[in-house]
C-alpha cells in the first residue's frame, strides 16, 4: 500500500508508475516482433540450386541480416571463376542488391564479415571493398577459411539497419 502525505507527491508517484508501466510495455512489444524472410531475386533462386538451407535476408525489427553469397555470375547464376578483385566486386554488388531490396543502403551497413580463402588476398580485397565503403566504413572482420564447397575465394555477409 502506498501512503502519500501531499497531493503533489501522489501525482509525481503516479506519473512515475505510468512511465514504468509504459517502459515495460515497450520492452515486451520489442520481443514480440516476428522475423521476416526477404527473397532477393535472382540470388534466392541461385541459393536454392545449391541446396543451401539459408535465406538471402532475415529482417527483425529495423535490422537486416544479409547472408554471404558466392560470386554468382549475374547472367547465368553460376559461380564465377575469376580474379579475387572480380569475385569481390560480384559479392559486394550482391550485398548491395540485398540491402537495397530490404529498403536500406550500403550507408546503413553496421558490420560486415569477409570470409576469404587466404590472408594473402587481404590487400586486393581491401582495394575493392574501399570503393563500396569510401566514407565511414562499417565495422568489419576478415576471416580466413580453408575452402568452400565450390571454386571461389570470398563471401561477405552483413548486418544493416533499415
Amino acid at each position: 500500500m502506498l501512503f502519500v502525505r501531499h497531493r503533489s507527491m501522489a501525482v509525481d508517484v503516479c506519473g512515475k508508475l505510468r512511465l514504468f508501466n509504459e517502459i515495460g510495455r515497450l520492452k515486451r512489444n520489442r520481443y514480440n516482433v516476428k522475423r521476416n524472410i526477404i527473397r532477393v531475386e535472382p540470388l534466392s533462386t541461385y541459393l536454392e540450386r545449391w541446396k543451401a538451407p539459408t535465406s538471402a535476408i532475415t529482417r527483425h525489427g529495423d535490422t537486416i541480416y544479409v547472408s554471404g553469397f558466392p560470386p554468382f555470375d549475374p547472367a547465368t547464376g553460376e559461380v564465377v571463376n575469376a580474379s579475387i578483385e572480380r569475385q569481390t566486386e560480384l559479392v559486394l554488388e550482391q550485398l548491395k542488391l540485398c540491402v537495397e531490396t530490404a529498403g536500406s543502403s550500403l550507408d546503413q551497413v553496421l558490420k560486415c564479415t569477409v570470409y576469404c580463402t587466404s590472408v594473402d588476398l587481404f590487400p586486393k580485397v581491401n582495394a575493392v571493398y574501399a570503393r563500396y565503403f569510401p566514407k565511414d566504413p562499417p565495422a568489419r572482420m576478415f576471416v580466413t577459411v580453408p575452402a568452400w564447397p565450390g571454386h571461389f575465394d570470398i563471401e561477405i555477409d552483413c548486418v544493416a539497419s533499415v
